[in-house]
Parts: structure tokens; sequence; C-alpha cells
């Protein structure tokens, strides 16, 4: 265990502050619903009102004759043009994925699909025209409860498929019939991971302005590399013609990874109509058409032996794919199917997976995709597994996990884990947390009957991410690859530009990238500037999410200024009348090894490149690089979370008294911006126990579309939080990284409801249905004591 606390040799471990707060946290700065070229248009979207019905005529006669109204289309005008929105992911080779036409033609299939289009000369002309159009629907049934869905009991939501499953996947490794045979503990749990929004700070917005014989698409979103690729393919405009811009973005958490029918729409009205057009949702828009999250029902078997040894585990999960297939959906659940044992050892697993449609808002990634899930179902099969046994729960988990010194080690779901210490990250926690004392007030309120009881919640997770190895995703039927661009040029100023193709939406890569680059330059800090988001200016790249950013684009800006020296040093040497290989590079200079007094900055070295005066045979008269990295295996990092929580017995109420959380995410560049993503992953997680669902009623209607019906926390809802680390770096590439962005998300919401159910044990409770909002705890309260009353 590496100590925290040790003053970082140059810029890489230094908590610097993000050179890019300023002008985010002040909004100077270029959103996309703050660029509006001259003669912009603006554009709104008439929605289905229903989750399911067959459109038998839409009139739109008295809109387009409104004043300011520019045009007014439907699906039928755009019908030989806006093709299919893109599914990137086909994960079996018997896949269903159901034409997804951008504006609905012939059948909506969820509340708020677009059907029409209105574009006028501002916003508010545009919305109000949408009142004057006239859609004669016919209704069809809802399909909104996934286990009825599996029997079609409800109908189908494309009746050309004949079913409403797309896809069963399977993963098996060990022999389960014997794991589970004469086991002396089997353990069953059915675990439903509620339906969750996104709600990224900046709305998503989309400018769409003719550009010479091309495009540029400015997006609020992740993935301006896959969207330009995606965009060229849906519309049929050459790839050439089309620059993708992506401003800065305010938050995506998953959400804004999408190819989504806007952008498709935008672009092909910016190439009929020959003027910029632009459109941004508002927050209920949002809500109903935005991707959801998580939606998943999930049916654990868990097999032991009395002294807690795991034998097998077997999962079955059903995965709401909502109405439609977006481009990464069916993969979502399975990248949770690698995750489901954690950080244990077993004999045996068994996973089994079906994408089931329904007529409510398609899924896709959110914060963790997948992991999440996989680690909130283990986490509390192992709380579970403990009080089967009267064991600690931490006793129960030192008996399964893997040890320090058994790594690399392959898991039984067919990963290798390069490295780890979860006994240090746990010791680490339970010294802060204090246990042992937190214990001791447990068994005192228990023995007293205070009517305020206190849980401790367990939570010893690990993740994969850096997504991810190319052959990997290939293997899994991925549509992409998962490596990563960086470019770095040194100016004959001797300023470096740093080109990255990860898309920033506030995990502080400018800040971080120069940081990686100074050091590896020996540069100042503030003589290093970051480019990304643009096409135009980074044509190569991969993008943002799955906790990729730093561990696979900040290794290719490594392996680009490793390049950079190696260019200079061929300068350096021969300017310095010197063998290259007696050269030594520190400190941002060359020099003669043994022979300090001589040498040549790399500043230096870029100025005569540029002059070209004197230069090597075969040297081209520049000081630049470009690398690509495509890692060798996911990163894999990990830690413990512990919660206490006061649960009110009388009321329902829940308070997170205190939340310890030790994470492992290998060498860390900038610790203030891990403890940033620490803590906005922290309050995801804890809302996702506490406090957020969607909602739909069972004709398909969305009952949370504004805030004041989708609960989010805010500040004052949650807890302080201690956080600390222990650090064990990644072996599968130079820098030692491994990811923080989605960590505090996956481990929290396990850790929060395990704290949960162990204050309610004592009252025969041993699962509360998420959001554990007061209602439901006060619910799982009297169930238990009107069944323990009708046992007696």
């Amino acid at each position: 265990m590496t100590a925290t606390n040790e003053a970082p040799a140059g810029e890489v471990g230094t908590p610097r502050r993000r050179t890019e707060d300023a002008r985010l946290i002040t909004g100077r700065t270029r959103w996309t619903d703050n660029i509006q070229p001259q003669g912009t248009l603006h554009v709104a979207f008439l929605r289905s009102p229903h989750a399911h019905a067959r459109i038998s005529g839409v009139d739109v006669e008295q809109a387009r004759g409104r004043p300011g109204v520019v045009a007014v289309l439907t699906g039928a005008d755009l019908a030989e043009e806006q093709g299919s929105l893109p599914c990137a992911w086909p994960v079996t080779e018997d896949i269903k994925i159901p034409d997804h036409p951008p504006l609905a033609v012939d059948e909506v299939r969820f509340v708020g699909e677009p059907v029409a289009i209105v574009v006028a000369r501002d916003r508010y002309t545009a919305v109000d025209a949408l009142e004057e159009i006239d859609v004669d629907y016919e209704p069809l049934p809802a399909v909104v409860d996934m286990e009825r869905a599996v029997e079609q009991a409800d109908g189908l939501v494309h009746e050309s498929l004949g079913t409403n499953e797309s896809y069963t996947w399977v993963f098996e490794n060990g022999d389960m019939d014997a794991a589970m045979r004469d086991a002396p503990v089997v353990l069953e749990r059915r675990y439903v991971q509620q339906r969750l929004i996104p709600s990224a700070m900046e709305p998503r917005a989309v400018l769409a302005v003719p550009d010479g014989d091309g495009y540029t698409l400015y997006s609020a979103t992740q993935i301006p590399h896959v969207l330009r690729l995606m965009l060229s393919v849906v519309t049929q405009i050459p790839e050439h013609q089309i620059r993708v811009v992506a401003p800065d973005v305010g938050g995506g958490f998953g959400s804004k990874l999408q190819v989504t029918a806007e952008e498709v729409l935008l672009l092909l009205l910016a190439r009929r109509l020959g003027r910029p057009v632009k459109w941004t949702e508002s927050r209920s828009e949002g809500n109903l058409t935005v991707h959801h999250g998580r939606d998943q029902i999930q049916k654990i078997t868990l097999a032991a032996d009395r002294d807690g040894r795991i034998r097998g585990l077997k999962v079955d999960l059903l995965a709401d794919m909502g109405a439609y297939l977006m481009l990464v959906t069916p993969g979502i659940p399975i990248l949770g199917a690698f995750m489901y044992n954690g950080i244990y050892k077993m004999d045996a697993y068994s996973f089994t997976c079906r994408g089931i449609f329904t007529t409510k808002t398609p899924t896709d990634a959110y914060r963790g995709a997948g992991r999440p899930e996989a680690t909130y179902a283990l986490e509390r099969m192992m709380d579970e597994l403990a009080a089967e046994l009267d064991l600690d729960p931490i006793e129960v988990r030192r008996r399964n996990w893997i040890k320090h010194e058994e790594f690399p080690y392959e898991t039984i779901a067919g990963l290798t884990y390069d490295s780890g210490n979860y006994e240090a990250a746990t010791d680490r926690a339970l010294a802060l947390f204090e246990y042992d004392k937190l214990r001791a007030e447990q068994a005192d309120r228990r023995e007293r009957r205070d009517p305020v009881q206190l849980g401790i919640g367990v939570s010893t997770y690990t993740e994969m991410c850096g997504l991810a190895p190319s052959r990997v995703l290939g293997s899994l039927s991925y549509g992409a690859g998962g490596w990563e661009h960086a470019a770095v040029r040194v100016l004959p100023s001797g300023v470096v530009e740093v080109v990255t193709g990860s898309s920033p939406h506030g995990q502080g890569h400018a800040t971080a990238w120069a940081q990686i680059t100074a050091d590896r330059l020996g540069v100042p800090f503030e003589d290093v500037r970051v480019l990304h988001g643009d096409t135009a200016v980074a044509p190569k790249g991969m993008d943002t999410y799955g906790s990729r950013s730093l561990a696979v684009g900040g290794v290719a800006l490594y392996n680009a200024c490793d390049k950079v020296i190696e260019k200079a040093r061929k300068v350096a040497a021969h300017l310095m009348e010197a063998s290259e290989q007696d050269l030594e590079f520190t400190g941002g200079r060359f020099s003669v090894r043994g022979v300090s007094e001589e040498g040549r900055t790399l500043q230096e070295v870029a100025t005569a490149a540029f002059a070209a005066h004197d230069l090597p045979d075969g040297v081209e008269p520049s000081l630049d690089a470009d690398a690509t990295f495509d890692p060798e295996n996911f990163s894999f990092p990990h830690g413990t979370h512990l919660c206490a929580a006061e649960v009110d017995t009388e009321t329902g109420m829940v308070r997170i008294r205190s939340y310890v959380a030790v994470d492992d995410i290998g060498k860390v560049i900038n610790p203030l911006i891990v403890e940033g993503q620490v803590h906005g992953g922290l309050a995801q997680g804890i809302a996702q126990a506490l406090y957020e669902e969607a909602v739909y009623d069972a004709d398909g209607n969305l009952q949370t579309t504004t805030m004041a019906d989708y609960l989010l926390p805010s500040a004052a809802d949650l807890p302080d939080f201690t956080l600390d680390r222990t650090e064990t770096p990644a072996t599968s590439n130079p820098l030692g990284v491994k990811g923080v962005g989605e960590a505090g998300t996956i481990a929290s919401t396990p850790a929060v409801v395990n704290a949960i159910v162990d204050a309610l044990r004592p009252y025969g409770v041993n699962d509360v249905p998420m959001p554990c909002s007061p209602e439901r705890v006060w619910r799982a309260l009297r169930e238990a004591t009107e069944q323990a009353g009708g046992a007696q």
C-alpha cells in the first residue's frame, strides 16, 4: 500500500484546481445553446402522448400557416431519407433489432416519441405551432411490465418480430449442478433495479449548420467521433462532409453517449433548408426522451458451505430495453455479466440475460452501465449469506475474496484481474469508520429496542473499466474498438499543444492531461494547451465513457510524449555533437550523461527544429508525434465502502450518519479531481438507494416528468463523506492508472441498502425495494411484523 499523503515529485499527484472551472462555473463558455449563427431557425418536436398507437393521419396545414413558421414536417415527409437509428452492439447472432425511424411514420411505441417537426424563426413560435398539428392515433395496448411482456400478456411492442424478447445471452463456467448439489446453504433472492433518468446539468442541445459543401453539427454529446460516423451511416452524407463539435458539455453520465433522433433530424433539416437549425430540450422533454438507465429484474441464487465459502452463483436477468435498441442498449447488462462474481472466488458461475421490449423510453448506458447492477446484487447476497450463517459481513467477505498475493488472478467470469489489495482497502476503511465502535452502539440500541435503529452497510467492490481491449469488444460483437488517440505538438515557442480523442463533459481533462504532459516533457504546466471535442481539430478518437479517458486516452498521451522525446533526442544529439545513446532527458532538458554543464531544453530543441537550419539528415522540421493506445486488458479499480444509517422504525425515515469510502484506483494524477469524481458518484449511487425512480402507470405514461416528481437529492440531503485511497498500480499500462469515474456509483448503492436492511433485520426484514423511501421502509416493517404474527 502506498501512502496517499506523500509529496508528489512533479505535477502528477498534485491536487491542482481545474483550469477549466472558472469559465464553467460562471457560464462564460460555449455551451451548444449559446451558439447562434446568423439566420438560425429553431426547431420544436411534437411528441406522442400515447405509449403505443398507430398513426392514421397527421394534419399540419394550420401549423404551416402560422406567422413565423418556416416548415412543418412529418415522418412521411422524411421517410425516404431519415434511415434508422443505429444499434452498434448486436450481442447475439439472432438478436432482434427493429427499425427505429428518428421521426415516427406509422406507429409510436413510447410516450415522447417524435411525430412531427416545426421549424420557425424563433423557439417560442415553433413551440406554439405544435398546438396546431392534429394527429389521429389508434391506441394499442401498452406493454409496461417486463414479466408480462415475456408472456406477451399485453400484446407485442413490434408485431413484425412476433415476440417481445430481443435476445437471450448466456455465460457459464464451472459445474453449477455440482456446486448446487447438496450445498448446505442455498439462497434465492429477487432484486429490482428501478428505472432511472439521467439528469445532467446541461440538457441536450443540437445545432446543425450548413458549412460550404458540408455540415457542422454542434451537440452536447459525449461521443463526437462516434456520432460523426453514425450520422454518415444513417443519413448517407459522406463522413468527410460532416464535422461534429462537442463544445463544453455540462455532464452526461452516459445519457449523451448516444446517436439521437434529434441529431439526425436536425442534420437532415439543415440539408433540406440550407439554414442553421437549432433545438434545446426542456427538462420535462428530456425526462421523457433521453434514454433511461437500469430497469432490471434480478433473480439471484447463491450456494455456499456452512463456513461461508461460496460454491456457485446463478444469475437470471430480465433487462428492459424499452421500445427500441439504441446505440449500445443490448450490451449494457452484458457488461455486468463479468462483474457478478466481484472480488470473490467460487467454483461455478452462470449468467443468463433476456433483453425485453416494452413501450417505454429506451434504456442505455447510465453511470456504471451494468456494473452497478451486478455489484448491488452480489453485495446484497453477501450480506444475506452473512445473516444466514450469523457471521459478520466483513468476515464472510474475507473468507471469499481474492488475496493480494494471488494477483494476477483469472476470475470465474473469465477476466484477469492484474492487481489489487482488498485487505488493505478494507482495513483502512474499517479504521476510519470505527467499525467495532459502531457495532457496539448497534448492539446497545437493539437491546434497548430504540425506535431509531442503527444499521451498518458494507460494499467491497471491483469494476472493469478503461473500455476496452478492441479484441475483447470484438469477441462480444461490439461494433467498434476500444483504442484512443492523442497527438502532441511542441510549437516553436516551446508551448505544447495536446490533441486528445477523448471528449470531456466535466472530468477535468484539460487539467489532468496538462499535468501528464508537463511531467513527461518537463515543461511548465501553464505552457500546455489541451484541444478536444472537435472532429476537425481532433480527427481520431473513440470518445469518453466507461471510465476510459485516463486509462486509455491518458496512456495514448503518455506514449505520444515519449515519441516526442525520442524525436527531440535526435535533434539534441546533433546540436550537441553527441551520441543519442549518451543523452539523458530529465526535467525537460537533454544532457550528456555525466556532463551536466552542457545541455538543451526541449524548448530550445523545438525552436531549432522549426528553424531547420541545422537538422540531422532525414529529420523533419517539427517536434510532434501521434500515438494510438489499445489496452491489453481492462483496468480494475476496487475499494471498500461503509455506511452507517439510522432508521426510524416508527416513520421509516432513513438518515445516513456516516459514510467512508476507501478506493484503489491505481496511480492518481490529480487527487482533487479524483475526490470530485468520487463525490459525484456517491451522490448518484445514494440517490438510487434512497430517492430516484422513473415511474410509469399501467397505460405507459411517465409520471415523473419534472423535478417536482422525480426526486433528485441536493447537497443538504447527502452526508459528509470520509474519503481515502490505497494505491495498487495497474500493470497493464505505463501510467499505472485504473479509473475512478464510476466507482462511487457502483459501490454506494449496496452499501446504503445493506445498512438499511441491517438496521431492520431484528424485525424480520431482509429487503427493502429501491428507492428506500420512508413509505417503503415503513411498509417493509409492517409486512414483516404481520408475517411474524401470522407465523405465530
